[in-house]
């Protein structure tokens, strides 16, 4: 499977910040049930490589690592079960481990600078990072203009209220939320239920 397959797989993926993998399997299956499928685990927590482990065992979740910042983070990710990697900038250094590995990878960006230096490493999809932040969609229609070739995720102050303007976005193939696991012990039966509403939106 490649990024793109990845960024495919529904309209969303969700950005876990995972405290406890007790909660992993739980959380994993409540969103699969619902209908989305790419998780991103952020390496944000002592938990994450424990729940990236547990989810990847949740059958029809496809798990990958967000919050990369390195080559020793790919690595441990990797072992953990991780089947891409997020990472919130774009370093050559990463990029070249990435592509070592194999593995998909969608590294961040921001700026046009950002953008070429992707290419110029035989990329061509992104995270758009952190998009309101960096300018919103105004500032992505102006990059998706030149960069026809590009495809972007953002994240960073989406929401479940902005998502959809985001989708119909030239160049996004989907969007990062958080907002579908709340922090602390898991709702499941509403995190399928939010699950299940937002893998219904159009996508591009």
């Amino acid at each position: 499977m490649d990024i793109e397959a990845v960024m495919r797989l529904g309209p969303v993926i969700p950005i876990l910040v995972i405290e406890d993998a007790a909660y992993a399997q739980p959380i994993a299956k409540a969103l699969v049930a619902g209908g989305l499928f790419a998780l991103e685990v952020t390496l944000r927590t002592p938990a994450a490589l424990a729940a990236i482990a547990e989810m990847s065992r949740v059958e029809g979740a496809v798990v990958g690592a967000g919050t990369v910042l390195n080559a020793a983070d790919l690595r441990a990710s990797s072992e953990a079960g991780a089947r891409f990697m997020v990472s919130p900038g774009l370093t050559q250094p990463l990029a070249d481990a990435a592509a070592a590995a194999g593995v998909p990878y969608l590294p961040g960006v921001a700026t046009a600078g950002d953008i070429m230096r992707g290419l110029d490493l035989g990329l061509n999809h992104f995270k758009f990072f952190p998009a309101e932040a960096a300018g919103g969609r105004v500032a992505l229609k102006s990059l998706a203009a030149p960069f026809f070739q590009a495809r972007f995720c953002p994240t960073g102050g989406v929401s479940e209220a902005n998502a959809p303007d985001w989708l119909a976005t030239p160049g996004v193939l989907c969007v990062g939320g958080s907002w579908l696991v709340p922090a602390g012990p898991p709702d499941t039966a509403a995190i399928e239920a939010r699950a299940r509403q937002t893998a219904q939106w159009a996508r591009p």
